[in-house]
């Protein structure tokens, strides 16, 4: 079986994120369940956003850090998160914005097999 993984993304948002990533420089995605964006993933560039001890690191897409907010892996932990880009106005202050794009978060439940092999999550450091 291959490696578990807690997200990973489609192509087209690999290809986004490449082409944010060349524009930016460094990434980083955070998925909360802010208010204004609901649970969006957020890609910013990488420093803009603090990232602390109620962040849970759950991997990366296209070589890029992905977290989510502690409150919100309590809901999503049983879930593989998939990142897609689809047309559309998301989240004010994401990177993707202002091209007519934005990421979404599509999911899947783990299967007990998966779930039995998911690495350990890493939280950010204390601020």
């Amino acid at each position: 079986m291959e490696a578990v993984t807690r997200v990973s993304a489609t192509a087209p948002a690999l290809e986004l994120v490449r082409e944010l990533a060349a524009t930016h420089g460094p990434l980083l995605f955070h998925q909360s369940g802010g208010c204004c964006d609901g649970s969006a993933p957020m890609c910013l560039p990488r420093g803009e956003l603090l990232i602390g001890e109620q962040d849970v690191l759950l991997g990366e897409i296209g070589g890029q850090p992905f977290y989510i907010g502690a409150a919100q892996f309590e809901y999503w932990k049983h879930t593989h998160l998939i990142i897609d880009v689809i047309a559309g106005r998301g989240g004010m202050f994401s990177l993707e914005g202002p091209l007519g794009l934005r990421f979404l978060t599509r999911s899947r439940l783990y299967t007990e097999e998966e779930e039995a092999l998911l690495p350990p999550v890493t939280r950010g450091p204390a601020q």
